[in-house]
């Protein structure tokens, strides 16, 4: 299988599925949709709000990476919307604009392309001097797909602990395309 063969169906899937999420957050309480933009799962974690950007941030991050092409400054902004985020989650719409934007995104790139980034060397570094050198392959499979997920499960977490009604239906919406015909069996 190849990179953008794994990559794009799972960032474009889980980024309807965090739209989908929103969309019912916003369904079930509208009058809190704002609110919970601010809510964590504990004191030292990202709101939803930051949640949200990362996870569109890395879906679009981590192409860059693997056609070796710098991080645009749009980009950027995004990251930087996510770290300041628990000071201004900015509004359900600016949340909802961001998933939409990465899909946008990621539907306009080419059939391969990431398929050469596999063997390019990557470097990630973090704040404090830590820096992961890394192949593409290495990068896609142990720092681009955990992060990206990470970030989605942190999210639909986030809101089922604050009484949004959502399930595992609601988390892999994609998996009803694979279900085999017949009857249903008996719970």
């Amino acid at each position: 299988m190849s990179l953008t063969d794994l990559l794009l169906p799972t960032y474009r899937n889980m980024l309807r599925t965090l739209a989908g999420l929103l969309a019912k957050m916003e369904r079930q309480m509208p009058d809190r949709a704002e609110s919970l933009l601010s809510a964590r799962l504990a004191p030292d974690m990202y709101p939803l709000a930051a949640q949200v950007r990362f996870a569109a941030y890395q879906a679009q991050e981590a192409t860059f990476r693997l056609r070796g092409e710098a991080v645009p400054a749009y980009l950027d902004a995004v990251l930087a919307e996510a770290r300041n985020a628990g000071d201004n989650p900015g509004s359900f719409g600016d949340a909802q604009v961001r998933v939409s934007e990465a899909l946008s995104y990621l539907d306009g790139l080419a059939d391969d392309a990431l398929d050469a980034g596999a063997a390019l060397p990557i470097a990630i570094e973090l704040p404090g001097g830590l820096t992961f050198d890394m192949t593409g392959e290495q990068f896609a499979r142990d720092w681009a797909l955990p992060q990206f997920y990470f970030h989605t499960v942190a999210a639909y977490s986030i809101l089922r602990n604050q009484g949004v009604e959502v399930g595992k239906a609601d988390y892999v919406p994609h998996m009803f395309a694979y279900i085999r015909p017949g009857p249903v069996p008996a719970a």
